[in-house]
């Protein structure tokens, strides 16, 4: 049907490519030369029944005119290009060098993958200082005064005032939103923490951590397993296993240590479990009452969960890294493969 030829030419003439001299012939030679498409159309058009000549003869002339406006504006592109590099060796049909485009740290594609999973059941982003007052990162929770986390072998303070320091975890993040926010409370805390400890293959002084909260009525220790369980389950996939040891952290209490199960089937996953097949992975347990007393909480009505996790550790893990200090000396030949 002639109707349905129009409306295909008029669609080929639309998508037809001309980035070239050759491809301006080409178009040259389907669109509007004597023997082209166009041509053929014409002659079908003789036999059209009269009372369809005059739309079918409109519709005709506009693929015409398409074609023609076409091939004028593509000619003057080409010519234009042509005298601009004129009398210089720039060749303009050899193929586009590209820049080589980055990617995402692998410390910042674990960061944003833990977020997404914990965003998903309702858990929201917060932010705070790396630079901490001694009342955030450890009086508020419920460090004693001569806890080892307090002595500068752990932590880098402020030589000409040692109630401020480089924040040794993200839990003071969780503090101030404890203090200006009333339960429910569910966040995560992101960020870089320092502390004085000697760089290793496996230690750095400096690494990110992850904390999430939870504060509540009626919160349960299952309900943090389960919370535990369902990150692990979506981050090392359905068939991962989790273990809880207890443990002791002076903000919470009860305390435990989380481990995932890697298995043995692997040199890798042997050496790093230490034959086991578990790997410890985070840490957690329920707030202590101490601590939401500190922030004005009501412990009697309120209760929750916190845990955490090192960001590098998990990274390691997920892309068989060595070596903590790769993940900090922007060597492009590890950060390529990424």
């Amino acid at each position: 049907m002639l109707q349905e030829k129009v409306n295909l030419l008029l669609s080929e003439v639309e998508k037809f490519e001309i980035q070239s001299t050759e491809q301006l012939e080409n178009f040259r030679l389907d669109f509007i030369s004597r023997n082209s498409k166009l041509s053929t159309l014409f002659d079908e058009f003789k036999t059209v029944p009269k009372e369809q000549k005059r739309t079918l003869g409109q519709q005709i002339n506009v693929l015409k005119q398409a074609a023609e406006a076409k091939f004028r504006t593509k000619k003057q592109e080409i010519e234009d290009a042509q005298d601009a590099t004129q009398g210089t060796d720039l060749d303009i049909t050899l193929p586009s060098s590209y820049e080589t485009l980055g990617s995402l740290h692998p410390v910042s594609q674990v960061r944003d993958e833990i977020i997404q999973i914990f965003e998903r059941i309702g858990f929201n982003l917060s932010e705070g200082p790396e630079i901490e007052l001694d009342w955030y990162n450890f009086t508020a929770l419920n460090f004693p005064e001569n806890h080892p986390a307090r002595e500068m072998q752990d932590t880098f303070f402020i030589e000409k005032d040692p109630d401020i320091l480089l924040r040794t975890h993200t839990s003071p993040v969780q503090v101030r939103v404890m203090k200006n926010q009333k339960p429910p409370i569910r966040t995560l805390s992101v960020g870089r923490v320092f502390r004085n400890e000697t760089i290793s293959a496996r230690s750095h002084c400096m690494f990110h951590q992850i904390e999430g909260l939870y504060v509540n009525e009626g919160v349960s220790f299952a309900q943090l397993k389960q919370t535990l369980l369902y990150f692990a389950k979506e981050f090392f996939g359905q068939h991962a296993k989790i273990r809880l040891r207890p443990s002791y952290f002076p903000f919470t209490e009860p305390s435990a240590e989380v481990d995932v199960y890697l298995g043995t089937k692997t040199e890798s996953d042997y050496r790093l479990t230490k034959g086991t097949g578990w790997l410890e992975i985070l840490g957690c347990g329920m707030v202590h009452p101490n601590v939401l007393e500190n922030v004005n909480i009501d412990s009697k009505k309120y209760n929750g969960f916190a845990f955490g996790m090192g960001i590098e550790r998990i990274a390691l893990l997920r892309y068989d890294i060595p070596d903590i200090r790769m993940l900090f000396e922007n060597e492009m030949r590890f950060l390529r493969q990424f």
